[in-house]
C-alpha cells in the first residue's frame, strides 16, 4: 500500500504532537544527580564485591561473589547503554565517553559494535533484514528461515522456546566474543586502538586477577558463574521487549510512532522493576524518545499511553513472567513454522506489495 501525502502528514503531525507534549512536561531535561546516585551505587556495590573476593579466600561461598559481579556488570552496561542514547550528558562526546569507559573498561563489550548493532536496530525494530536482532543465528524468527534447517538443527529449533533461557547462559561470552571481532576486524571503527586497549585490560585482567586469588579451578567456577549470571540478567532484560511482538515485512511502510509502538512490549511494575531492568521495561516510551534520561521514561508513560490511546495505535504491556511466557511461545511456534510473524492488522494493512 502506497502512502498517501495527506497520510504521511498526519503521521508526521502525530508524532510532532506527541514530541510537543513530552517537550513541555520537561521529561527530555538531563537528570545528573540520578545519573549520579547511580554511578556511587554501582562503585560501592563493586568495592564491596572486590572486598569480598579478597576476604572469603579460596571458598566455594565466593560462587555467590561471583553472581553479584554478574548482576553488577549488568547494571553497568545499562548504564553504558544510557550514554550511547545521550542520555547522560548534554555534551555528545561525554556520552560517547562515557558509554566506551563503562562499556569497554567495566562490561567489556565494544562501544562500537554496540553502536552499529543497536542502532540499526532503533531504527527498523523487527523488520525483516533490517534489525539485527531478528537475523537468523542459533534462534530463528522467520518461517521461511526455519524451512531452511534440516536434521538435528530443524530438531532443535522447534524447540527453540524452551532452549532459550539455558542458552543464555552462554551469551555473556557471545557479547564478549562481538566484542573482540569488532575491534579486530572494524578497520573503520572510531578510537579502535582505545576500545581494543580497554578490552584488553577487562577480559585478560579480569581472569587473572580472579584466578590469581582462587586458583585455576575455583577461578574457572567462579568467571563460569559470573558470565552465566550476566548474560541471562542480559538477555532476560532485553528480550521481552520485541520478542513475540510483530515482525514488519521487508515491503512495510509504517510510520515512526506506528512502527516504535507495535513492535515494542512493555513491562509492568513499579520502581522496582525499572531499577531491575534499567529502564527497559518502558520500551515503549524509549524507542520513542530514545535519548530520554531513563529516569523520567515512568513518568512519559501515562503521557504516551493516553496518546496511543487518541490515535489508536494498540500498546502492548505484560507482567514480567507473562512476557517470558510469549516469548518461550513465540519462539517455539516459529520454530515448528506454524506461526505467521507478520499477524498484526496494522501491519497486513501498511504493506506496499
Amino acid at each position: 500500500m502506497t502512502t498517501l501525502p495527506s497520510q504521511a502528514h498526519r503521521q508526521v503531525n502525530a508524532y510532532t504532537e506527541l514530541m510537543r507534549r513530552v517537550r513541555q512536561a520537561g521529561l527530555l531535561e538531563r537528570s545528573p544527580r540520578t545519573y549520579v546516585r547511580r554511578v556511587a551505587l554501582l562503585g560501592t556495590g563493586f568495592a564491596l564485591a572486590l572486598i569480598a573476593l579478597l576476604a572469603l579466600g579460596q571458598t566455594w561461598w565466593q560462587l555467590l561473589v561471583a553472581a553479584a559481579f554478574g548482576i553488577l556488570f549488568t547494571q553497568t552496561a545499562f548504564l553504558a547503554h544510557d550514554g550511547a542514547h545521550r542520555q547522560i550528558f548534554a555534551s555528545g562526546p561525554k556520552n560517547e565517553w562515557a558509554s566506551r569507559i563503562l562499556g569497554n573498561l567495566v562490561v567489556g563489550l565494544s562501544y562500537g559494535w554496540w553502536m552499529r548493532k543497536h542502532t540499526r536496530h532503533h531504527a527498523n525494530p523487527n523488520k525483516v533484514d533490517a534489525d539485527e536482532d531478528i537475523r537468523p543465528s542459533v534462534l530463528l524468527f522467520t518461517t521461511e528461515d526455519v524451512e531452511r534447517r534440516t536434521g538435528l538443527k530443524r530438531w532443535l529449533t522447534a524447540r527453540q522456546g524452551w532452549l532459550f533461557f539455558p542458552l543464555l547462559t552462554l551469551e555473556g561470552v557471545n557479547l564478549h566474543l562481538g566484542a573482540v571481532l569488532t575491534v579486530i576486524k572494524g578497520r573503520d571503527l572510531e578510537h579502535r586502538r582505545t576500545e581494543a586497549a580497554f578490552l584488553a585490560l577487562r577480559l585478560v585482567g579480569w581472569p587473572v586477577l580472579v584466578c590469581s586469588v582462587l586458583g585455576l579451578g575455583l577461578g574457572a567456577a567462579f568467571l563460569g558463574v559470573q558470565l552465566a549470571v550476566f548474560g541471562v540478567y542480559m538477555g532476560a532484560s532485553f528480550a521481552p521487549n520485541h520478542k513475540g511482538m510483530p515482525l514488519v515485512p521487508r515491503d512495510t511502510r509504517i510510520d515512526f510512532l506506528s512502527r516504535q509502538v507495535l513492535t515494542s512490549r512493555n513491562i509492568r511494575g513499579g520502581r522496582w522493576v525499572d531499577r531491575l531492568m534499567g529502564g527497559l521495561n518502558l520500551q515503549i516510551e524509549h524507542h520513542l524518545f530514545p535519548s530520554m534520561p531513563s529516569s523520567s521514561l515512568r513518568r512519559a508513560q501515562p503521557l504516551v499511553r493516553a496518546y496511543c490511546a487518541e490515535q489508536g495505535v494498540p500498546y502492548t504491556e505484560a507482567g514480567l513472567l507473562e512476557s517470558y511466557a510469549i516469548v518461550v511461545r513465540h519462539l517455539n511456534r516459529v520454530g515448528l513454522g506454524d506461526r505467521d510473524p507478520f499477524a498484526c492488522p496494522f501491519v497486513v494493512a501498511n504493506r506496499t506489495g
